[in-house]
């Protein structure tokens, strides 16, 4: 059985998986780079060992070092989290051949679900739908032209051997057809390393929804039900929530069963997901495979009741799987939403620094998973995610009205970040109707930016959200500052009339 885990992760990922092993009685080791010296990952393991510098490539993607870490520490196993190393094959391999448990998939499942192309290829002959498209990769500018005459416009362009939105283009028009091409391949080769792309029909108004499974080394493979993903931007998901809003019953179970064929036929061990886009009238494809735990997977399991990193240790133990398919139910809803140190009004930019105060929202059904604390440096060298943001409730409402409510809990003082855009999206008319698509926030731009002082084309919502932000002010101000408040706002008699105050 497993003693002592090496998790070869940062940020919250890595403290959240420390959590479930200290539970089971598992030592931890943390790894860290040069700006991670004083991270909490590295405070809360039980041992700590410097990897390298800061950039990833010299440290956190150093498989070399970490196995020897893992191996001087006497780490009996490996939890790559996600990102960085967790669907490296030849990581997976590595670890295998020093007598190192990875707990994860092996590699010919990630190689063979890794590769989009070949992925697609073993989903049609298992049976599972699949995105009309091209059977291969794409060798010339002319054979493209060729196929998205057969498929039709509009088509994507996509990395065969990545994913996160890198090396993909969408193409409307015959004319874009080249300049997409070569952007899509210069990009996937500078991403990847792998310039290959094959083509596949656009689904327009999509949404995106993924299956989470568990499958152990003893041939039991199981759904834990499904995850709505559609709110993105730049094909990076910000706001998820379980169940999805759309999906029927009998929708839910035929692909339920198609997210289990899937892995049993790449003989898949551990924690995935299977990835489909549905098109407005349910239709639903294949999109892709991850082989390793999501960033959203905590509100599977505040719906399933399932802790998912217990059951990856499980199934890298060689235990059976707890539960069987019909032992599990989806209780209440659940949203998660991504919190990132990132400046909305600078285009996104990521905005490292000092977070000089935090205040975590707590109560019933709130979930907070984190690595900052006050004092905290956020590094540059890293993806911007800095906590994610988790609510239960008994119903889809309930659970709005509670993201809602933490939102304006959760204070992080020092850095930009994206929190009151995130409340925005809570409050638009698309999410609260649970019938938002991958567009969501393209078309509701507008509305989502951070609210100004606004005059009289501003709606109701607007109007009242912003009389919101001053009131808080308001109640720390002497008379004298609430006054001049008042009067700065050009909008303080329209609101007292919306509010018939």
């Amino acid at each position: 059985m497993i003693k002592k885990v090496l998790v070869a992760n940062r940020g919250e990922i890595a403290v959240r998986i420390m959590r479930s092993c200290r539970e089971m009685g598992i030592q931890t080791v943390a790894v860290y780079s040069d700006a991670d010296r004083k991270a909490m990952h590295v405070l809360y393991a039980d041992e700590a060992y410097h990897i390298g510098p800061s950039p990833s490539l010299e440290s956190y993607l150093n498989r070399n070092k970490i196995i020897e870490v893992a191996k001087k520490s006497g780490a009996d196993a490996i939890h790559p989290g996600y990102g960085f190393l967790s669907e490296n094959a030849g990581f997976s391999e590595r670890c295998q051949q020093k007598g190192i448990k990875f707990i994860g998939p092996s590699p010919y499942a990630i190689t063979n679900m890794g590769d989009k192309i070949t992925a697609r290829k073993t989903m049609m002959e298992a049976g599972v739908p699949v995105v009309p498209g091209t059977p291969g990769k794409i060798s010339s500018e002319s054979e493209a032209i060729k196929s998205i005459k057969e498929i039709g416009l509009p088509v994507m362009i996509k990395a065969s051997a990545g994913g996160g939105g890198k090396g993909m283009r969408l193409v409307k028009n015959q004319r874009d057809i080249k300049s997409s091409l070569r952007a899509a391949r210069s990009e996937a080769r500078s991403a990847f390393g792998d310039d290959s792309v094959f083509i596949e029909k656009y689904i327009e108004s999509p949404h995106h929804i993924e299956f989470q499974i568990l499958a152990d080394q003893h041939g039991n493979v199981i759904h834990l039900f499904e995850r709505e993903c559609s709110v993105q931007r730049r094909h990076q998901k910000i706001i998820e929530e379980a169940p999805s809003p759309i999906l029927t019953p009998e929708k839910r179970a035929e692909m339920g069963e198609y997210a289990v064929a899937a892995a049993k036929a790449v003989n898949y061990e551990g924690a995935g997901t299977i990835e489909f886009i549905v098109d407005k009238d349910l239709n639903y494809y294949f999109l892709e495979m991850n082989t390793r735990l999501q960033v959203e997977h905590p509100i599977t399991e505040r719906v399933v009741g399932v802790d998912l990193v217990k059951e990856q240790i499980n199934i890298a133990n060689g235990l059976p799987l707890t539960y069987t398919q019909n032992e599990l139910r989806q209780s209440g809803h659940a949203i998660e939403c991504r919190v990132y140190a990132e400046d909305p009004d600078n285009n996104f930019m990521p905005a490292p620094g000092k977070v000089t105060h935090i205040d975590i929202p707590y109560g019933v059904g709130v979930r907070v998973d984190g690595y900052i604390y006050e004092g905290f440096e956020i590094p540059l060298y890293y993806d911007p995610l800095i906590a994610k943001l988790i609510v239960w409730g008994r119903d889809r409402q309930e659970a709005i009205e509670r993201i809602r409510r933490a939102i304006k809990e959760f204070k992080i003082n020092g850095v930009k970040n994206n929190l009151k855009f995130l409340e925005r999206i809570t409050l638009a008319d698309d999410f609260v109707k649970g019938n938002y698509t991958t567009h969501f926030i393209e078309e509701n731009m507008d509305f989502l930016m951070e609210v100004k002082p606004c005059g009289e084309t501003c709606d109701d919502m607007v109007i009242i959200t912003t009389f919101i932000e001053y009131l808080d002010k308001m109640e720390k101000a002497s008379p004298k500052e609430m006054t001049a408040l008042k009067n700065n706002w050009k909008d303080y008699n329209r609101v007292r009339n919306v509010l018939k105050l």
